[in-house]
């Protein structure tokens, strides 16, 4: 994992966190029916650090530039009522959202993997990236994770944001068993 100085920093004053999804939370692969559906993969350990998230009380959005049914249903699946889908300006998408919020750009973070999200991750005070991501995105990147977009990437941002708002070891403390059990 690629952690840049301030990383840590920045990540402990999140409390709206921002995901792309094709490329972040898929593989960026498109699956299309013969009858024009698009269907997604999502992994579900990715979902779970979200909801993590939520647990402890940091607000989620998604803003993503393509428009699909599937991504409505993950989205009400875990409970993420901010969904912005076939969004061609993300940045002004996100500066909406935040002035709706009543948050600065320094409380909320993006992931994103490609250019068309450079401009919110600038925006915003902590930005991630799947180790998949295009090269520029990684380089603008607070924190690239080890994982592919997909493949586990949101998870590992979402538990680096947990940890560095000390509450990761709360958030797993509901599945430990209590010690000398």
């Amino acid at each position: 994992m690629k952690v840049q100085d301030t990383a840590r920093d920045r990540a402990s004053r999140i409390k709206l966190m921002v995901f792309d999804v094709d490329g972040v939370l898929t593989d960026a692969s498109l699956y299309i029916t013969d009858a024009g559906d698009e269907i997604k993969v999502f992994n579900t350990r990715d979902g779970h650090g979200m909801r993590m998230l939520q647990n402890a009380g940091i607000r989620l959005a998604i803003i993503t530039g393509r428009r699909a049914r599937c991504v409505e249903v993950r989205m009400q699946n875990l409970n993420i009522d901010l969904v912005y889908q076939g969004v061609s300006n993300k940045l002004e998408c996100l500066r909406t959202l935040l002035a709706e919020q009543g948050l600065t750009p320094d409380e909320a973070g993006f992931m994103g993997d490609d250019v068309i999200d450079l401009q919110a991750m600038a925006l915003c005070g902590f930005s991630a990236a799947p180790e998949d991501a295009h090269r520029l995105v990684a380089k603008q990147a607070s924190l690239v994770v080890d994982r592919p977009g997909g493949r586990g990437a949101a998870r590992e941002v979402c538990e680096f944001i947990l940890e560095a708002q000390g509450k990761l070891d709360e958030s797993f403390s509901g599945y430990l068993l209590a010690t000398g059990q």
